[in-house]
């Protein structure tokens, strides 16, 4: 299951970047909060920030963009995880 959900966050963010202007990234951030409380129900704050590590380097290193603002659509899952 972890690798199926860390292929889709990279096939979420991915698409968000670099379509940023589409009907469909509402949806894809949707879905990308649900794997979120997903990941949070499984393993806690450590498994979502191992999870972000992972996808955001893979990120970074195929399409040399940052993801990282989309850390705060995970605010409010958990009291430990605040980003602006």
């Amino acid at each position: 299951m972890d690798f199926m959900l860390e292929e889709e966050m990279i096939d979420l963010l991915t698409f968000c970047l670099q379509n940023p202007n589409s009907d469909e990234v509402e949806s894809k951030k949707s879905r990308f909060i649900q794997v979120g409380k997903e990941i949070f129900d499984n393993g806690g704050v450590d498994a979502m920030e191992n999870f972000f590590f992972a996808v955001e380097n893979r990120i970074e290193g195929e399409i040399e963009k940052s993801p990282k603002p989309f850390r705060s659509l995970w605010n409010g899952l958990s009291d430990e995880w605040k980003y602006p």
